[in-house]
């Protein structure tokens, strides 16, 4: 069974998503996402990406510390056949994720300018 390819992490206003691409089979695959923070020091099943067919596992929820380095990994599994992990490159929050700008309303009352900021999306 062939791995998964084009493993990649992004991340935009906290919300991390790993993303990976695989070749069409017969069958529909099927795959297993873990995670590493580097405090724990060794991968642990990502819960709510377990056996799913999407080729992308959000993974929001596992970071808990954006400074902390974590790696991912991704293997496929296809009948009762599974394929080798792909492992990310390190991934750092705080160094890597995105910031969308943030959203401002301004409204005039009389003699003044009120302007609301809002926290991005």
């Amino acid at each position: 069974v062939p791995s998964p390819t084009g493993i990649q992490v992004t991340s935009e206003n906290f919300k991390t998503t790993l993303h990976w691409q695989y070749p069409s089979t017969s069958e529909t695959p099927h795959f297993i996402v873990e995670i590493k923070p580097y405090n724990l020091g060794s991968y642990k099943i990502v819960s709510t990406c377990v056996n799913i067919s999407a080729h992308f596992c959000d993974v929001s929820r596992e970071i808990d510390d954006p400074f902390a380095s974590h790696w991912l990994r991704v293997k496929a599994v296809v009948g009762s056949q599974q394929s080798d992990y792909v492992e990310t490159d390190e991934f750092i929050l705080q160094k890597r994720g995105k910031i969308g700008p943030p959203k401002l309303n301004l409204s005039r009352h009389g003699d003044k300018i009120m302007v609301d900021v809002y926290h991005p999306a």
